[in-house]
């Protein structure tokens, strides 16, 4: 769909795949006739929402990739890194639709730190970006992100009231993958309670101040640090008009980019996507994989990977700083026996090495609840107390366990001696 902004009216664009054709609508071999939204929609007109206005040639994908960071620069300074991503994730937003897991991007930093401007920046050139913030509601969220499945740009995602929070926590959770909607009830003109199916699948990039509390909903955004470095001299400080028309001009290249590479992403070609990098998580590998299958060289290649690695050094650090983790070297201590383990015999030598580490009790219930809970270790009652069986089943979840929290063998050796 298209925007003529002049006319205030909306077309289709239509690619046979040699050339675009703009309708106002489109008849479907099975009777359907689609027709755009119109140019009056109020958040067309508001421009709370880009549309190109026409496709437009661009050359290479190099070149459209060198002409995207090379608008972004003029307005926005980020890290190396990031730099070589930002183009990549514009080019993924604009065939997202053919892959079934999408990355968000975040951009992180106190006030005054350029994270609004990196927002407006990289969100006016994105796949039908919708502008929102934390002073939003949140039901108009859903619904316009069904109705126009686009991107969503969001600045200020620090909310102050738990529902708010809840709300927004699910479209960011369900809106990684593809298939996933969110249920919710809508009240018709009868006062009858429907559910409804929002889709909220999507690329979406955001600022914030602070992190999520959740932190599997973490692992899904890619995060610059803003205000780190300081500002170069050739940046605005304000941000001038016509970066308007030059995101214009992109979004119309994109455009053009997305007629000529969503089929050969739907059906699979890109050689990247079906990679596997086994020095990252299966998770990481999962967000990360449709930015490789986009990047056209090994610099921003190499890039990628290094905040892969840095996002799965992080989650693993937060781990190793659990009660459970503490727990697990002791527990694979046990291991090296034949008999079950009792659950107060693990409290006392979990009492013995980290009382002094845990501003709470250290009661059996507590362990037990770590290995029941946190673990997902089987117990049972034996003689009237809880046990842990030791079985070779057992033994390989242990083992598991201890790679996965980055408990090494040497640990868990040091804690049997």
């Amino acid at each position: 769909m298209v925007y003529r902004s002049s006319e205030r009216r909306t077309e289709l664009a239509i690619w046979d795949g040699n050339q675009v054709t703009y309708q106002e609508s489109l008849s479907l071999p099975n009777g359907e006739t689609l027709v755009p939204i119109k140019g009056s929609n109020n958040l067309i007109r508001h421009k709370a929402i880009l549309l190109p206005e026409r496709a437009k040639e661009y050359g290479t994908t190099k070149q459209l990739i060198d002409a995207i960071r090379s608008y972004i620069d003029r307005y926005v300074h980020l890290s190396d890194q990031f730099r070589s991503i930002a183009p990549v994730y514009v080019l993924l937003s604009w065939v997202s639709d053919a892959f079934n897991e999408v990355p968000y991007l975040r951009f992180r930093g106190d006030f005054g730190s350029g994270k609004t401007r990196a927002l407006q920046v990289l969100g006016s050139i994105l796949y039908k970006p919708f502008f929102a913030s934390g002073a939003s509601t949140l039901s108009p969220l859903f619904h316009t992100l069904d109705l126009f499945r686009g991107s969503l740009v969001f600045d200020e995602t620090d909310f102050r009231y738990s529902d708010e929070r809840s709300d927004i926590v699910k479209i960011f959770n369900n809106g990684t993958s593809r298939g996933l909607p969110v249920l919710r009830t809508i009240v018709n003109k009868d006062n009858e309670y429907n559910p409804r199916a929002f889709s909220v699948f999507g690329p979406k990039i955001v600022a914030m101040r602070r992190n999520f509390s959740d932190e599997a909903l973490e692992s899904r955004f890619i995060t610059e640090e803003m205000g780190t470095h300081p500002l170069r001299l050739d940046i605005p400080i304000s941000l001038p008009n016509t970066y308007k028309d030059e995101a214009k001009e992109l979004r119309n290249m994109l455009l053009m980019f997305r007629f000529r590479h969503m089929q050969g992403a739907r059906s699979g070609n890109i050689a990247a996507y079906s990679t596997s990098h086994p020095t990252l998580s299966a998770r990481t590998q999962q967000m990360l994989l449709p930015l490789l299958s986009l990047a056209q060289d090994e610099e921003a290649k190499g890039h990628i990977l290094d905040i892969g690695r840095v996002m799965d050094e992080r989650v693993q650090s937060l781990r190793s700083r659990s009660h459970e983790a503490m727990l697990l070297p002791i527990l694979a201590s046990f291991m090296y026996t034949e008999q079950d383990i009792p659950i107060q015999q693990l409290t006392a030598a979990f009492l013995e090495k980290h009382d002094a580490d845990i501003d709470r009790p250290i009661t059996s219930r507590y362990v037990g609840s770590l290995v029941r809970t946190r673990l997902y270790l089987p117990t049972y009652k034996r003689h009237g107390v809880f046990v842990i069986p030791v079985t070779e089943k057992v033994k390989e979840q242990v083992h598991g366990l201890c790679v996965r929290y980055g408990v090494g063998k040497d640990s868990a050796a040091s804690d049997r001696s």
